[in-house]
């Protein structure tokens, strides 16, 4: 495990594991599609594609581990056209590891990273039904100390599946929480 991001999630305990957060290694992609699938939340990407994000993308994302094992990831990455954005593509925590403010940490752990290296806004896309989603970047917001604006982004009509509409969400400009 890497050291230099490496951070431990506050308020473990002893019946839920020690928790580490850090960037992805490139063999977590299996695991990280089995906790997106077993989600039954997140729209499932195959799996080839978490093991070329964990490659790809490990600089913009993180993995929670208990014991060594993932138990939760934020997928992430900057934007071409604009770098000062990172967008949040994916959020999933294992059912066993929820209820522990596992996301906000991910989160928090990413930002900071991603904050030192030059990013001042978070985006992501977020259906209206999901108000889990809509309170986890919320309270992100708020620990920030930044200003949440939520958008129109894409029609339920331009998805060629059924999809419910995917609103955009801006989190910014970022202050890193005191403390």
């Amino acid at each position: 495990m890497s050291g230099k991001h490496t951070k431990r999630a506050n308020g473990d305990n002893d019946s839920a594991g020690h928790v580490v957060i850090e960037p992805p290694a490139a063999d977590d992609g299996a695991a990280l599609w089995r906790i997106a699938r077993d989600s039954q939340k997140l729209d499932l990407n195959s799996s080839y594609a978490y093991l070329l994000w964990c490659r790809d993308f490990a600089d913009t994302s993180v993995v929670a581990r208990v014991d060594g094992n993932p138990v939760g990831f934020v997928m992430g990455y900057r934007r071409p056209t604009a770098p000062d954005s990172l967008l949040v593509w994916q959020v999933a925590v294992d059912d066993s590891q929820r209820g522990r403010g596992l996301a906000g940490k991910m989160l928090d752990a990413l930002f900071e990273r991603a904050v030192a290296d030059g990013v001042r806004y978070l985006d992501t896309t977020i259906t209206p039904d999901n108000e889990a989603s809509i309170r986890l970047f919320g309270s992100f917001a708020k620990r920030w100390d930044a200003t949440l604006e939520r958008s129109d982004f894409l029609a339920a009509e331009q998805f060629p599946d059924p999809h419910e509409p995917e609103d955009l969400f801006r989190v910014g400009p970022l202050n890193p929480p005191a403390g």
